[in-house]
């Protein structure tokens, strides 16, 4: 019997029992598919995540605090490595010049007395609170360590929209589920300075009213409201001027050191280590993550040994299937398998019949598995990259390698023929009599 004949043969049954070749190979189909699936998930994810430390990001960013020595004695011009200086604007164009580096975004912090207009959870109102209000440039969060948690962003250059952490919900009652509710609610930001009338010194306060457009979980600063740098720096304008009575000593450090901090970003992951040594250099405190960004790839291929664990095991319930089915074929066909073995074909011939039928069925299975494995990750992309949209970052494209789809479909074909080499054997074995018996 020639391959022919066996494909014959093979493709003869097939058609013959169509019900029962349709569900092993839908079996074959949704396991090849799962694993398909996550397969495209993980290996996105990984090459997204690679990418981002590859070009700078958040994970790659470097928080630089602010000037904690006596600012009246640190100029930028004397500054020696190891002093603490001055964190101002000169300080920011200075780092900026430094090599390897892909963004420098500087973050204002003021201290504010906040007056909410919605009550607690429990109906009774909320007393004025004094928190810190951070202060970056919206449009260059996506370098920062900030993630949207429930509504939206403040529009780039609002002066009157701010986000909050969940820390400032927990001040009125609420938890992460109920943040949507929050949403919408106004607030009043009170920045406070004091003026000289006469020979008294008076407090005069400026204030301001903003919506809470979103709830956000930020490590860009110290505090619970996050807003646009155009609504925190004429706050922080406000208390460093003093009409009447000059400004404020330059040894008040909300005077000298404009910045509480700077975010910078690294152009690679590689370059994280340079970029602290030479900001140390210049006098200031750095800060990175960098045994997290280490261990990041490990856990990246953890994550995707899992997936494809759970894949396979998928795979291995369809052959057990299949290796079922073809049993089942086995004990049915008895009689045809002695009219072969009686008019010459051999055991080989016969293994060769059933293994091409398993072969076919895993063939087609992983095909079909293949090709809906990617459209259910498609279908997954796009509604995370709606989330990542909302989070202000970029959409990732799903890619699915020509490598892991041949992976897929010859896998699914080589454990198909597996699975058939029992039911194979067992109908090899049938001697002619035995097999003609029932005749």
């Amino acid at each position: 019997m020639t391959w022919r004949h066996a494909i014959f043969l093979a493709n003869r049954e097939l058609r013959r029992r169509t019900g029962r070749a349709v569900l092993t190979v839908l079996a074959v189909a949704l396991a090849a598919a799962l694993l398909t699936a996550l397969l495209t998930i993980a290996l996105t994810a990984e090459t997204k995540v690679l990418d981002e430390l590859a070009k700078g990001g958040p994970l790659s960013g470097i928080k630089v605090a602010a000037a904690k020595a006596d600012p009246a004695q640190a100029t930028q011009d004397d500054a020696r490595p190891g002093e603490a200086t001055i964190l101002d604007q000169a300080a920011v164009d200075r780092i900026g010049t430094l090599p390897f580096i892909r963004a420098v975004v500087p973050v204002m912090v003021v201290r504010a007395t906040i007056v909410v207009a919605e009550p607690k959870r429990d109906g009774k109102p909320l007393d004025a609170f004094v928190e810190n209000v951070v202060g970056v440039d919206i449009q260059q969060v996506p370098t920062l360590p900030v993630s949207v948690l429930t509504g939206r962003l403040p529009a780039p250059g609002a002066t009157n929209e701010v986000t909050v952490n969940e820390a400032f919900l927990e001040r009125l009652g609420y938890s992460r589920n109920e943040a949507a509710r929050f949403v919408g609610t106004q607030i009043n930001v009170s920045t406070t300075r004091s003026v000289r009338v006469g020979n008294e010194r008076r407090d005069v306060q400026r204030w301001t009213r903003a919506t809470i457009v979103g709830v956000v979980a930020q490590d860009a600063g110290e505090g619970q409201i996050l807003a646009p740098k155009e609504l925190v720096e004429p706050a922080r304008t406000w208390i460093v001027g003093n009409p009447g009575g000059g400004t404020r000593r330059l040894s008040d450090p909300a005077v000298a050191t404009p910045f509480a901090g700077v975010f910078v970003v690294a152009d690679s992951i590689e370059n994280v280590g340079k970029v602290r040594a030479e900001i140390s250099a210049i006098g200031y405190s750095t800060s990175a993550p960098e045994n997290l960004i280490a261990s990041v790839d490990r856990y990246l291929k953890v994550v995707e040994i899992v997936l494809t664990s759970v894949g396979l095991i998928a795979l291995a319930v369809a052959a057990l299937g299949i290796s079922n089915a073809s049993l089942a074929a086995v004990r049915e066909r008895r009689r045809e398998i002695g009219v072969l073995k009686a008019v010459g074909a051999s055991d080989r011939d016969i293994r060769r019949v059933f293994l091409v039928e398993s072969g076919a069925l895993g063939l087609i299975g992983g095909v079909l598995g293949v090709v809906l494995g990617y459209l259910t990750a498609v279908v997954v992309s796009a509604f995370v990259n709606r989330y990542l949209v909302e989070q202000g970052f970029e959409a990732v494209p799903v890619a699915l390698p020509i490598t892991t789809m041949l992976a897929v479909t010859v896998g699914s074909t080589l454990l198909a023929i597996i699975a058939g080499i029992l039911p194979a054997a067992k109908a090899a074995r049938l001697p002619a009599r035995a097999a003609m018996g029932s005749l």
